[in-house]
């Protein structure tokens, strides 16, 4: 049996967070930066908004430590703290010189002892330091100096902490000795926080002197944020790849789903045009899906859906159906396809965040393949100065190619048929996403790059030798559809002339909406007869 106590909130209970929703803000990350480890550290100091609370990150929670140090400063002076240590020296020196001067007389040699203690130094932490090799002559002052000795490193801290920092200490609260040195602490504890917090160190940020000096709540907010990041540790979405965090195979898929998600609610948000289906093959249930039954659809009945839409319009037995209660799984035509992505990663995708949103599409893309349409075949080429395969696992961290500016689309097509090769379908395709002309291609076996003859124009070679290639594809039975980031003059007319080689179709939208269309052009394509 369940028992479940409760008790008075103290600010001290821990908050249990959901690793999917942590999963899902450092996703958000990721999707500006190809590191996780960068990403990572964003979530750390950013924090995050969860469904049912914030969890502030380390910068909010330094700005709170600097704001209390910057309050010590505020609202102190430290400038006569040490006045009481330095009288009580004056003091026993009084004592010590008293006594010199009585037993001088029968004592010649005591005038050294005098010569000693007029030439002490006028820092009060020098002449304690000094007088430790002394041999005090009047018991009562050595007594006093034994104690004083004991306070020799507050005094040094305090003297050094005045002599850095005491212009800074302009409050009217005027501290003594006792005082000053408490407030030292503190403001040494804090620093040794504020050092911790810069260098990210959760385990080493003492909780308790998090409490005392900043309160509960700032105590509380830490030890979520502590939580939040360990939770994503023991998650398995992260893994370790030569001492650094690297996404593990777990992680890489629910990026994908991630993505999806994303440009799904885009989708719902805009709420697109239908895409009809004239031609219908066989059924593939969809059971994620359902839908009212209308007249004339196959009849994949939901029997829960159905049952519960007939007890919530009236309960009881027997069970009185209507026709309005039956519920039937949404389906999807069950045409295979295979498909390659060719992705382009010249320089020129850094700009305006165009390889961070193609890269979502492609994680998105395998997403909906593997989980929607498991039969289909879904390669991903990234083409810069040469072709790549990308695989799964290396995909979120791929990144535009900085040492390889330009731009192979043919050798992005060459590799892409040869993966369609082995991965034979009726229905094949590839979908490329740039946004430039090619300035790179092979002939017999050689690479070759050109310059445009001019800012924004054609790389003349390049592009008849890549149009060679399209027309090789075309002849294969593969069908090109380009999703153009750019729309340049250039890269439009290079792009009409491979539509009209190849029959397939070019779409210019922008890196915010490529997900949207992307998805919708594929969905169109699955649910008709190609």
């Amino acid at each position: 049996m369940l028992t479940v106590r409760y008790t008075r909130w103290d600010g001290r209970q821990r908050v249990r967070l959901d690793a999917d929703e942590i999963f899902g803000k450092l996703g958000e990350y990721l999707s500006f930066t190809d590191d996780v480890r960068q990403a990572l550290d964003w979530l750390l100091r950013q924090g995050a908004d969860f469904s049912s609370m914030r969890v502030p990150g380390l910068e909010e929670i330094l700005e709170q430590v600097r704001r209390r140090i910057r309050e010590r400063y505020r609202d102190h002076d430290i400038g006569r703290a040490l006045d009481e240590m330095r009288r009580k020296l004056d003091e026993l020196l009084d004592l010590e010189r008293d006594t010199l001067a009585e037993r001088r007389s029968a004592r010649p040699e005591l005038a050294a002892k005098q010569a000693f203690l007029a030439d002490l130094p006028p820092a009060l932490w020098d002449a304690v330091t000094k007088l430790a090799s002394y041999a005090f002559e009047d018991e009562q002052a050595a007594a006093e100096f034994r104690n004083l000795l004991e306070e020799l490193d507050n005094i040094r801290e305090l003297e050094e902490l005045q002599r850095t920092y005491g212009e800074a200490f302009q409050g009217a609260d005027q501290l003594d000795y006792e005082r000053a040195l408490a407030m030292m602490r503190e403001l040494d504890r804090l620093r040794e926080i504020e050092h911790r917090l810069m260098n990210a160190d959760l385990q080493g940020v003492d909780l308790d002197d998090l409490r005392q000096l900043l309160g509960g709540d700032t105590a509380q907010d830490f030890e979520h944020l502590r939580q939040m990041m360990a939770t994503l540790q023991d998650s398995g979405y992260l893994m370790t790849r030569e001492g650094q965090p690297a996404l593990s195979p777990k992680g890489v898929r629910k990026i994908g789903q991630l993505a999806l998600r994303d440009i799904y609610q885009g989708l719902l948000r805009d709420r697109p045009g239908s895409h009809p289906n004239e031609a219908r093959g066989a059924d593939a249930l969809r059971p994620e899906a359902s839908k009212p039954y209308q007249h004339g659809d196959p009849l994949h009945l939901d029997l829960v859906a159905t049952l519960k839409r007939t007890l919530a319009r009236g309960p009881g037995s027997p069970l009185r159906l209507a026709p309005d209660d039956f519920r039937i799984y949404d389906t999807d035509d069950a045409t295979t396809a295979s498909t390659v992505l060719l992705l382009d990663m010249s320089w020129s995708m850094s700009w305006e965040g165009r390889f961070a949103a193609a890269k979502k599409v492609a994680l998105a893309m395998e997403s909906l393949i593997r989980s929607r349409y498991p039969r289909d075949y879904f390669a991903i080429v990234g083409f810069f100065t040469r072709a790549v395969e990308l695989k799964l696992k290396d995909l979120p961290e791929a990144s535009w190619n900085m040492g390889d500016p330009f731009t192979n689309l043919q050798d992005g097509l060459r590799l892409g048929a040869e993966l369609l090769a082995r991965h034979r379908s009726t229905n094949q395709h590839f979908i490329v996403i740039t946004d430039g002309q090619p300035t790179a291609y092979f002939q017999n076996g050689r690479l070759f790059c050109e310059w445009p003859l001019s800012f924004g124009g054609i790389s003349m070679r390049a592009a008849q030798e890549t149009l060679k290639e399209v027309e090789r594809v075309t002849r294969l039975g593969i069908t090109i559809n380009t999703f153009m980031l750019d729309d340049s003059p250039s890269l439009r007319a290079f792009v009409e002339r491979m539509t009209r080689i190849n029959r397939g179709r070019a779409l210019y939208t922008r890196p915010d909406r490529l997900g949207e269309y992307l998805l919708v052009d594929y969905l169109g394509r699955k649910r008709k007869k190609v």
